[in-house]
């Protein structure tokens, strides 16, 4: 009967405008824009989770498996994968709890979405808010310039005509376009779509490496040093840290309460897309990687590989739409907009947040070790170390626990058991991810700028005669 009362609440409001809606005139246009617009469901949750976790980081895994080796690689995509999952689980946890509180005072979200730092600062304070807000932003930021370094990237290989600078140019303006998608709530066509292109590309990459078979004289000699094993680890670490947008999306469902597995089961399908790809080709190009961040610069021009990289530049504009949204929503809380039902007024104040991503893509053109880089820095708080301390604390007191809307899983022996699995991440996280993570993909990252130079033209392109 408890948990029956609490549902009510967290999903109170999401009922009321599904009854203002069935009060809508039942027209041919209505039901289209239902159709692809208004995404509310688990379906569209799992759509979201999978098509933003996977993205571009594809094409970076290969790269990873020749840092990393193959055991390594393997072995480190399904613990990371699996350690995202339960801090996933966690923010959904704290997400829930927080809105049970707040619906309770009678608050109302109906123009309002909720962010990761509101979370913290209603369960925990400022000062956790502010953490928060910091970690999250700077994350998100460079999320959004590695897209924009990945469209550059891309499109390169099917038209070199004019530089990865460039491109860069056309694409920064291009994904500006994001500014009039009001919210996660209508994502739903796009994060279906996204899903398709990355099944489509991972497979591609399969299949394309074992038919051109292993090139001559290939050597997988990785690990060979301890800065290149930490960048690639990292790297994957970045890989399954995709949730910092995951209580925009649970505040995009009807019930959120039920997010609780959807990013778990959105890890496995993601996993049989990225263990297959890398493995497959590292298998046939083996070090040849380790100068080629970007897998589809090894494979020849076909018009399955110009397809592939279609596909993805399409993704990125969508991936782009998912790191960027976040940002918009804390703009225009700044600037005291965001609950405006303008879309034009609400668009035109978030052209500003896309400016300083597309001159950071244009400093920091680093596909593959910029992913490292933010992974070990960012997402290793952000995704990984803040949430488990902030589930910690959160129940710290008696009266929470007791009071608490989600209850630990039972096979992890209550609450003794879930702090344990939290202190571990903690400890691994910033050992593992943070120090020698951060110091590894710090120094490669360095490298880059010594070889490159900031605002190079084309970074890792051929030399045409």
């Amino acid at each position: 009967m408890a948990s029956e009362k609490v549902e009510t609440v967290v999903a109170g409001n999401y009922v009321e405008m599904e009854r203002e809606e069935e009060g809508e005139p039942n027209c041919a246009k209505t039901k289209l824009s239902k159709l692809f617009w208004h995404g509310g469901s688990v379906y569209d949750a799992w759509f979201s989770c999978a098509s933003n976790q996977v993205a571009q980081v594809l094409l970076t895994l290969p790269y990873s498996f020749s840092q990393l080796g193959m055991a390594s690689g393997i072995v480190f995509q399904l613990f990371y994968g699996l350690m995202g999952s339960w801090t996933a689980y966690l923010i959904s946890v704290l997400y829930v709890e927080y809105r049970t509180r707040k619906e309770r005072e009678k608050v109302d979200f109906r123009n309002h979405v909720i962010q990761w730092f509101e979370v913290l600062d209603g369960l925990l304070g400022k000062h956790w808010r502010n953490i928060g807000l910091f970690f999250n932003c700077t994350f998100l930021l460079f999320g959004s310039v590695i897209q924009l370094i990945a469209c550059a990237s891309n499109i390169y290989y099917i038209n070199d005509n004019l530089d990865k600078r460039t491109w860069t140019y056309i694409f920064g303006a291009c994904c500006a376009t994001t500014v009039f998608i009001p919210s996660f709530h209508n994502y739903r066509v796009w994060a279906f779509l996204g899903l398709i292109m990355t099944t489509y590309t991972a497979w591609y990459l399969t299949i394309a490496s074992l038919i051109h078979g292993q090139v001559e004289g290939v050597k997988h000699s990785g690990p060979t040093t301890m800065v290149l094993y930490f960048t690639g680890a990292t790297n994957i670490l970045y890989t399954f840290g995709g949730h910092a947008v995951t209580v925009e999306i649970m505040h995009a469902m009807w019930k959120p309460q039920k997010f609780k597995l959807i990013y778990l089961i959105a890890t496995l399908y993601v996993l049989t897309l990225t263990l297959p790809s890398a493995s497959a080709v590292y298998w046939a190009f083996g070090d040849l990687l380790l100068n080629h961040s970007n897998a589809l610069s090894l494979l020849p021009r076909t018009g399955f590989r110009d397809t592939a990289v279609v596909l993805m530049l399409m993704h990125q504009f969508i991936t782009f739409g998912f790191a960027c949204t976040p940002l918009y929503f804390v703009w225009e809380k700044f600037i005291g907009i965001h609950e405006t039902k303008s879309l034009c007024k609400r668009a035109l104040a978030r052209l500003p947040v896309v400016v300083p991503i597309w001159f950071l893509a244009i400093i920091f053109p680093f596909f593959g070790p910029i992913n490292s880089t933010v992974g070990s820095l960012l997402v290793s708080f952000t995704v990984y170390i803040i949430p488990a301390l902030a589930h910690m604390i959160t129940f710290s007191p008696a009266s929470a626990r007791e009071n608490a809307v989600e209850r630990p899983p039972s096979f992890l022996g209550g609450w003794p058991g879930m702090y344990c699995v939290n202190i571990f991440v903690v400890g691994w996280v910033l050992i593992v991810g943070f120090g020698f993570g951060g110091w590894a993909s710090m120094l490669n990252f360095i490298r880059q700028i010594d070889t490159f130079g900031l605002f190079t033209k084309c970074y890792q392109c051929p030399h045409k005669p």
